[in-house]
């Protein structure tokens, strides 16, 4: 791609309204997205600065996948509470608990550039990045590590007692703060 057809893309998709589930920018990851965005031969296309979800657990993504959805620290009430609602809803379902780590899409105008920005996000502790498109488009993917994943309620049953799902929101909320460090980290690399 030539140097004036990427500046003319990334000025179109930044310029495009955000389209995510949740209807507005990651608060989080503005300050990074910016900053990235500031910089001659990259732009964002996708981010989220890491979340906890209760979700159906499906193969592929569909409409309704997600009940609960979190992007902030969250406190065993809040997720008792969430559980009880959505057990209610689906009683057939199998729900499972999710909490993701931070994620970011950046196209990335030479190989050369992907490669600079790659090695600045491994520094910044995210060690599961890496370009995951070379061809007419560069794109790297940069991913944080630390996440969760399990079933927590099959056909109407809760499938953890109170003590374990203290343990699984502290770890969680942990995961949480230590991507947004890195998101810190890595923004300040820059």
């Amino acid at each position: 791609m030539t140097k004036s057809k990427f500046k003319q893309r990334k000025g179109d998709i930044l310029s495009k309204e955000d389209k995510s589930s949740v209807g507005r920018w990651d608060a989080r990851m503005i300050p990074l997205c910016e900053k990235i965005n500031s910089l001659e031969g990259y732009y964002t296309t996708s981010s989220c600065s890491g979340r906890i979800v209760i979700m159906l657990d499906k193969e592929k993504k569909q409409s309704g996948l997600f009940l609960s959805k979190y992007h902030e620290e969250i406190n065993p009430d809040q997720i008792l509470e969430d559980l009880e609602r959505n057990r209610k809803k689906s009683p057939k379902a199998i729900l499972k608990f999710k909490q993701e780590p931070p994620i970011l899409h950046i196209h990335c105008e030479t190989l050369e550039k992907a490669q600079k920005l790659l090695k600045k996000a491994q520094l910044a502790g995210f060690k599961k990045s890496g370009i995951i498109s070379s061809g007419k488009r560069i794109i790297l993917e940069i991913n944080g590590t630390n996440k969760m994943e399990f079933p927590i309620i099959k056909k109407g049953k809760v499938l953890t007692d109170a003590d374990f799902l203290k343990v699984v929101i502290k770890k969680s909320n942990d995961n949480l703060k230590k991507g947004w460090k890195k998101i810190n980290k890595l923004k300040k690399s820059l």
